[in-house]
């Protein structure tokens, strides 16, 4: 077994209770990320049915997302997903890396989806969907066994212990992510914050469907060539922050 990233050892948060938490906006955008928000966000956003029902993801790639021009027809061999993309750079750079493979992002902080749409509007990728709001409901709506790759990269710490139980990772949201992942499907996690790391990968390996994917020290300091680098994960490490790259593959059922 590897050695295990330093930091303390927390309980098991609360209840989530379906709050969003964080800012919604920052800073007044530009115009041309404004312009974005009213015509590119509408063709690509997606929204969960809120009735019960179950939605099929490849379909949301199977025809154009509101406007013509934005869908890909049947070439989608799978579905992956993004909570809290942050401002886009990670999740873009997967979307070109794979045109077969459609991206899902989900960021409830307006400015990040900014930056996004601003990714897709210079790259041209149309294998992306965007959920400006709370993954959860979106989470509950898809079937079992649906999505390939999830990815929760640098997520608000939430420092004080009182607010650990806004963390996004543990034992309800795994439960969530537990179904709808395909069997050998990874979830990808990752922090500069050691004390986050350290309640992600504790969480993680305590969850009886998933498998710490890592075999020496280098797999969890090191950063693998087909994780594309965001924006915040340099300048952490320009600030001086080391990150911890955890992979965990879902176990197969039964």
């Amino acid at each position: 077994m590897p050695d295990r990233p330093p930091g303390p050892r927390d309980d098991a948060p609360a209840d989530l209770r379906e709050k969003v938490y964080g800012r919604r906006r920052g800073r007044r955008l530009r115009l041309y990320k404004t312009n974005l928000l009213e015509t590119l966000l509408p063709r690509l956003a997606i929204e969960p049915p809120g009735d019960g029902r179950r939605i099929d993801p490849v379909s949301l790639f199977a025809a154009p997302a509101g406007a013509a021009g934005t869908g890909i027809g049947s070439g989608i061999r799978d579905v992956w997903l993004e909570i809290g993309f942050g401002s886009g750079e990670h999740l873009a750079g997967q979307a070109a890396a794979h045109p077969d493979i459609g991206m899902i992002g989900c960021e409830p902080f307006l400015n990040g989806v900014a930056n996004l749409l601003e990714h897709i509007d210079q790259g041209g990728q149309r294998n992306i969907r965007i959920l400006a709001n709370d993954a959860r409901p979106l989470i509950d709506a898809l079937p079992d066994a649906s999505i390939g790759r999830c990815f929760v990269l640098f997520p608000d710490p939430w420092p004080k212990i009182r607010h650990h139980k806004r963390r996004f990772i543990g034992p309800e949201n795994l439960a969530r992510l537990s179904r709808v992942l395909k069997d050998g499907a990874e979830l990808r996690m990752a922090s500069d914050v050691m004390g986050v790391a350290m309640w992600m990968l504790e969480h993680a390996w305590r969850h009886p469907d998933f498998e710490w994917l890592a075999r020496t020290a280098e797999d969890w300091r090191t950063r693998p060539d087909d994780w594309p680098q965001s924006r915040y994960e340099q300048k952490g490490i320009e600030a001086g922050r080391k990150p911890v790259f955890l992979r965990f593959r879902r176990k197969p059922r039964g």
